[in-house]
């Protein structure tokens, strides 16, 4: 059943058709609050995410994609949470927490110098990616940790497309400044 059909069916009071958008959208939801700031809270981001698309399912424009949609609400939902609770997400040390919970994938070399180092430039990118100010950070995660399309994330983020472009670049702009900082100093 594709999305549209599920839509469909949970409009009309198919709550199976629900759940199969809960089961194929619950993981993204999760990496997305994560990301985003909702650290340990993040399952309950999730939850109330998906109350809230249901309750709104029927102001969802039919001719658009389900996913940014419900990305939108999960990022405001997370916005909504940080607020609250006063204080700037922390990605890096949340990303940590999930490499960590992660197996590990060789991808590279089998030796364990050459994996540290891997280890090590993971964990300062991402220390970079936190300290980026707002709305590049939120760019960078929808667009690289989230694999969204520059319209994708326009929709996420509540912001135009030009915008999303322009918080990419000086984004990646300063990442690739303190990068090579850091392999200069």
């Amino acid at each position: 059943m594709d999305d549209d059909e599920a839509v469909t069916r949970a409009l009309a009071g198919d709550l199976g058709a629900y759940e199969v958008l809960v089961t194929r959208y619950s993981t993204i939801a999760h990496r997305t609050a994560s990301l985003l700031g909702a650290g340990d809270e993040a399952e309950d981001v999730v939850q109330e995410a998906f109350v809230k698309a249901f309750r709104h399912l029927r102001s969802f424009r039919r001719d658009a994609s389900f996913r940014p949609w419900f990305l939108r609400i999960v990022a405001n939902v997370t916005h909504d949470l940080t607020r609250s609770r006063g204080r700037r997400s922390d990605l890096a040390v949340r990303l940590g927490r999930e490499r960590e919970r992660e197996p590990y994938e060789p991808d590279g070399p089998d030796d364990p110098e050459s994996a540290a180092m891997g280890a090590d430039g993971r964990s300062r990118l991402y220390e970079a990616v936190r300290r980026l100010p707002d709305g590049e950070r939120e760019a960078v995660v929808c667009r690289y940790f989230l694999q969204l399309s520059e319209a994708e994330t326009a929709e996420v983020l509540g912001v135009r497309l030009g915008t999303v472009k322009s918080r990419t670049f000086r984004a990646l702009r300063r990442l690739r400044e303190e990068v090579g900082r850091e392999h200069l100093g």
